[in-house]
């Protein structure tokens, strides 16, 4: 008896002394958790494992209160949406300053079927008409579902996924947009705007549109054109586009438009580089400047360099289609681009319609150091000119040494240059290649233009498994252990506290 007496207490010992280190792990996460300065997060989610939980209609009801009570506590920064969950709004989702708003790839926000929304309603929009600041849209999917709200026109201002009025520093990134009525990204006099590592695919109007703003940037952005342009801006100043893929499937516009109407606002700082404009409907890029008189000062400068442009103006009735057409901007420098197929011309100075007639006279165009071949001719747009100048009353080219072969309406239209070289057939097969030449070729920075990194972003949110090692395993467990822990806390918190009705207020648009 007294052995088994012994072993029974041993064996008591050992569950009182396991039990322990439980509740000392137990403890020791709770207070890892509740200390934790970077534990700012609160969840949404459907199965009921959130702090705020919905079930797939009118959801932006639960989200609302998420971002209202991050806004509420300072100590919150952000309001994550959990994935694999489609959640379904009737309304709009509003946040406010200093706020994240992120989700799983494969969290998805997704407008209700026959939304009866009024024009210039969005999707996502700020908390307050007179501006917020510091907010941060990243990681999630949203889906303007426009098949099932066939009943609106694209773009008109419907259904806009994301918009913002008189704010600063916006960033959107690592998002997936696609099929809506209206814009991806709008802005009104904003500043501080971030717009990268998105995917989008066929929205109703542009992709990001941008008016009256300053220090914007757009990169690492993969864009399927279907109702407009990729990248816009109007009346906008100090831009930088770059390391972008932008192409179409048979519809939309240019893949980068650049407009300026009137005096009012200076357009001297834009940059365009290492892009690539692929099979866009109409023009790669387009600018133009037009309406009242303006100073040349108040429209010059843009550099466009370091592009790739491949069969852009796919459109042969469009006759602003080809690689770069523009008029009412003062030294626009062009150089380092490879045009490669482009139709109608490679680079041209056009004015689209009576509407886009450039005020005055005298606008130069400077191309240099680029190749250009096997230019297409277009019905609408030109023969297949490498340099066509439409404008020759009020507009010229200065061309030096650019490379050209096999553009099938001949080298210039309207133009000409004493420093172009003309390839012979040996230089015309390397230049159809897609490789860098010997470093001493004289244009292979042209040869080399494009994007500088990857621009396959988010193509899948399939996950390939792993075999993984009981450590690993482990620190997975873990990690969702604590993660529970967590959200448990945070619920306590904040059930015991009452979030109060959201006050918000639509912000005021602007017509497109």
């Amino acid at each position: 008896m007294s052995g088994k007496r012994l072993m029974y207490k041993q064996g008591n010992r050992k569950k009182l002394l396991f039990l322990c280190i439980i509740f000392i792990v137990l403890i020791a996460s709770i207070i890892f958790i509740l200390s934790k300065p970077s534990n700012t997060t609160i969840y949404v989610d459907t199965n009921g494992s959130g702090d705020f939980n919905c079930d797939g209609r009118d959801d932006q009801i639960e989200i609302n209160k998420a971002l209202a009570y991050v806004a509420e506590n300072p100590k919150f920064t952000t309001v994550h949406l959990e994935g694999p969950n489609t959640y379904v709004i009737s309304d709009s989702i509003y946040i406010g300053n200093e706020t994240i708003l992120e989700g799983d790839s494969t969290a998805v926000i997704k407008l209700e079927d026959k939304a009866d929304w009024p024009l210039e309603k969005p999707m996502i929009t700020q908390t307050d008409s007179a501006g917020n600041h510091d907010i941060n849209i990243k990681g999630f999917e949203i889906d303007g579902n426009h098949d099932k709200n066939n009943g609106k026109s694209r773009g008109k201002g419907y259904h806009n996924l994301i918009y913002f009025l008189n704010c600063e520093n916006i960033q959107v990134h690592s998002m997936y947009m696609h099929d809506s009525h209206g814009d991806g990204l709008k802005v009104v006099k904003c500043s501080g705007v971030k717009f990268y590592n998105n995917r989008a695919y066929k929205l109703g109007h542009d992709v990001l549109y941008v008016i009256y703003s300053s220090n914007i940037e757009a990169w690492n952005n993969k864009i399927t054109c279907r109702t407009n342009s990729g990248l816009r801006i109007y009346n906008t100043n100090h831009v930088k586009f770059y390391n972008n893929k932008i192409d179409s499937e048979g519809e939309g516009g240019a893949g980068i438009e650049i407009q300026k109407i009137g005096q009012s606002t200076a357009m001297n700082d834009i940059e365009i580089y290492n892009n690539l404009l692929y099979e866009t409907n109409a023009a790669g890029i387009w600018i133009t400047g037009y309406g009242q008189r303006y100073s040349k000062d108040s429209a010059k400068d843009i550099l466009i360099h370091h592009n790739k442009f491949y069969k852009t103006g796919t459109n042969k009735g469009a006759n602003w289609a080809g690689g770069v057409v523009l008029n009412g901007f003062q030294n626009t420098v062009i150089e380092n681009n490879k045009f490669d197929g482009c139709y109608g011309a490679a680079i041209a100075h056009k004015q689209v319609n009576d509407e886009f007639s450039a005020p005055g006279s005298g606008y130069t165009t400077v191309v240099r150091n680029n190749i250009i071949i096997n230019t297409q001719s277009s019905r609408a747009a030109g023969e297949g000119y490498a340099i066509y100048n439409q404008l020759k009353n009020t507009h010229s080219f200065i061309l030096e040494n650019n490379c050209l072969s096999g553009n099938v309406g001949g080298n210039y239209m309207g133009a000409n240059s004493t420093s172009d070289v003309k390839a012979d057939s040996e230089l015309a097969a390397k230049l159809n290649t897609n490789r860098s030449l010997d470093k001493d070729f004289p244009w292979n920075e042209a040869m080399c233009a494009g994007p500088q990194m990857s621009y396959e972003i988010n193509e899948s949110v399939v996950q390939t498994e792993q075999e993984e090692g009981f450590a690993t395993s482990f620190k997975r467990v873990f990690s969702e252990f604590i993660r529970t822990l967590k959200r448990f806390f945070l619920s306590l918190l904040i059930q015991s506290e009452k979030v109060d009705n959201l006050k918000i207020a639509l912000p005021l648009t602007a017509s497109d």
